[in-house]
């Protein structure tokens, strides 16, 4: 029987892991959540953009630049959406736990020490920034995180802030899965762009925004999903695609330059 060449870790027999992959193979971990998106769109939204974009990465960019993808984790840090039924999420330690648990068999497992998460949720953002130096330090891992949506060049024309369930996320869900849109559930919003500006987007002060704030979201929504279209989703999707190029050739060349300070002899 003829196994179809695959550049997916599952895919994999234990034999072949040796064989294929080196240590300047690149592994990207798709990391989601499970957390309401609106009336509109699933649960797992976050979860359905990670993994496609993981895809589509590695079948555009994985011979050229040795790719693997990794099972997705799909479970994060939602707790600002913990008031809809159905929102799963780890605490902070939980996760924390998780992705250091994953490096350490990553480690163990696998011989590639380059990791790039592709990250489908905004929430998941802060805490990761800081693992990237725990997994450097304590694992020899070389990650990056990408971060599709701001990855992407291609801007949303909307008539307010697009944070959550608006009009980007719901073009990518047209173009990933239309089946999943609950179009007939789209519906006009009513935000504060003040409360929107001095809350979510001031970078002079963090504060513990939630979506069943009536100043921020309309039905757990931030943002206008009429504007959206399968068009503009599959164009955020292909820029992304393209941008990560750039992004796992920085992953690899700092790779090479850890390598490098590690042989240069002490003074």
């Amino acid at each position: 029987m003829t196994i179809p060449d695959s550049r997916s870790i599952g895919d994999l027999a234990f034999p072949e892991v040796a064989r294929r992959l080196r240590e300047t193979s690149i592994l990207l971990l798709p990391l989601g959540a499970i957390e309401q998106h609106g009336p509109h769109l699933p649960l797992n939204t976050d979860v359905i953009v990670a993994e496609e974009l993981a895809r589509r990465v590695v079948a555009r960019w994985g011979d050229a630049l040795d790719l693997w993808q990794l099972p997705t984790v799909s479970i994060g840090l939602s707790r600002e959406h913990d008031w809809a039924p159905g929102t799963l999420s780890l605490s902070i330690g939980g996760f924390v736990g998780l992705i250091r648990e994953l490096a350490g068999s990553i480690v163990r497992a696998l011989p590639a020490r380059n990791l790039a998460i592709v990250n489908g949720h905004g929430g998941n953002r802060g805490v990761l920034d800081n693992l990237l130096h725990e997994l450097a330090g304590d694992f020899a891992l070389n990650a990056c995180v990408i971060h599709p949506f701001d990855l992407s060049k291609v801007k949303i024309d909307a008539t307010s802030p697009d944070v959550h369930g608006g009009a980007g996320e719901t073009s990518v869900m047209l173009a990933l899965a239309p089946q999943l849109v609950r179009r007939e559930m789209i519906a006009s919003v009513r935000c504060e762009r003040d409360a929107i500006a001095a809350l979510i987007f001031d970078r002079g002060a963090s504060f513990p925004w939630r979506t069943d704030d009536p100043r921020l979201a309309d039905n757990g929504v931030i943002g206008d999903a009429r504007a959206a279209t399968a068009e503009h989703g599959q164009a955020i999707v292909d820029s992304v695609v393209e941008e990560a190029r750039g992004v796992l050739a920085r992953l690899s060349e700092n790779q090479r330059q850890r390598q490098a300070r590690l042989r240069r002899p002490q003074a």
